[in-house]
């Protein structure tokens, strides 16, 4: 009998979360999905973790019901996060805090739980997390230190984390998308924010959500930062 697939997706309430959640099961996957605020799910498929990835009591609850309703854990997708925009010297130590505690250790928690999952059942598994396209193309009209510096952070580790954890066949990953359509990104010009992307467009959820599952089958695949950001980091 064919073993189902198990992921684990936070910030699955809403934005790309919800999308990312919505291409796994649609691929027959199950997907326990985490949210600050996550909606009871009436499909069987779905479990649903209501908690803040920043504590890492979330993480564990997170596993601890992948293994109860579906008895594993195959995939972990990091994509909750916060994005504070600001200037340098007007991010005050509340914003420091803040995004390194979602950013980053919801990172940190998320991983080192789903990982010790994934070793328990002894037959690999994927890694793979959302950063941003500032990391490496940044933008003087969009300044964004703390998010360079909390999802720099989580794409060096993607990297590290790739080589040490290759010899027990578990994959780690990266997407870097460019602005998404989501209700978060739906103030401002729209047309100023396409033109911040050389082919001229903003991204939708499905783009992203197209990259993970490329990235989910793609067995020879790992340490990539996957770029979906519509040319930003190649120039501008």
């Amino acid at each position: 009998m064919r073993r189902m697939h198990v992921a684990i997706v936070t910030g699955a309430s809403s934005g790309i979360g919800a999308g990312i959640a919505a291409a796994y099961r649609a691929a027959g996957h199950a997907v326990v999905g985490v949210a600050r605020a996550m909606p009871p799910s009436q499909d069987d498929g779905l479990a649903a973790v209501s908690g803040d990835v920043a504590d890492p009591a979330t993480a564990q609850r997170a596993v601890a019901t992948a293994l109860e309703r579906f008895g594993r854990v195959d995939t972990l997708v990091n994509n909750a996060g916060i994005f504070i925009g600001k200037p340098f010297l007007e991010c005050t130590r509340e914003d420091y805090d803040r995004m390194s505690t979602i950013n980053v250790g919801g990172f940190f928690e998320m991983t080192r739980h789903a990982v010790s999952a994934m070793l328990a059942h002894g037959d690999g598994g994927h890694v793979v997390s959302i950063t941003t396209a500032l990391v490496e193309q940044p933008d003087v009209k969009d300044p964004a230190v703390l998010a360079a510096l909390t999802k720099g952070g989580i794409a060096a580790a993607t990297r590290s984390l790739a080589t040490e954890l290759a010899p027990q066949r578990i994959r780690v990953n990266a997407v870097a998308p460019g602005v998404i359509r989501t209700p978060l990104s739906a103030g401002g010009d729209q047309d100023a924010i396409a033109a911040m992307h050389p082919l001229g467009r903003i991204g939708e959820v499905a783009d992203v959500t197209q990259a993970i599952m490329y990235l989910e089958s793609a067995s020879f695949v790992t340490g990539v930062i996957l770029h979906v950001d519509g040319g930003r980091a190649a120039g501008r």
